[in-house]
């Protein structure tokens, strides 16, 4: 069974930083690409960041040069490190399994097969 579990999420300071993971089982990592999205209500679901089979990387503007993604493969877990976090990061943030492994269609969300639940990140002023 394909799983994707979320952890890290929680409150922090303005100018903080969290630490995101995202734990996959029912499957490897190593050849799927894993895309973080975050949601607000009454705004359309954001982009944040990809890491593709080839380990490549790609993030959307709002948290370039703030945030950085990686993975462990033998944890079989992506792990999206949030530095200079601002208010409008505050979002429940997702990630999801993009099969093919190359993160194309990655900010339009296409192409991701499973999603995890979510988790909470709060920034406050």
């Amino acid at each position: 069974q394909v799983q994707l579990v979320e952890s890290g999420g929680g409150l922090v300071q303005s100018g903080g930083s969290l630490r995101l993971s995202c734990a996959a089982s029912g499957f490897s990592l190593e050849n799927t690409g894993i895309g973080w999205y975050r949601e607000t209500p009454g705004k359309e679901r954001e982009g944040v960041s990809c890491i593709n089979r080839e380990n490549g990387t790609f993030y959307g503007d709002s948290v370039k040069g703030r945030f950085l993604i990686s993975r462990d493969n033998a944890k079989n877990t992506v792990t999206l490190q949030m530095n200079s976090l601002k208010p409008e990061d505050t979002a429940v943030y997702y990630c999801a399994k993009e099969p093919i492994g190359y993160c194309s269609g990655w900010l339009w969300h296409l192409g991701f097969d499973s999603w995890g639940q979510g988790t909470q990140v709060t920034v406050s002023s």
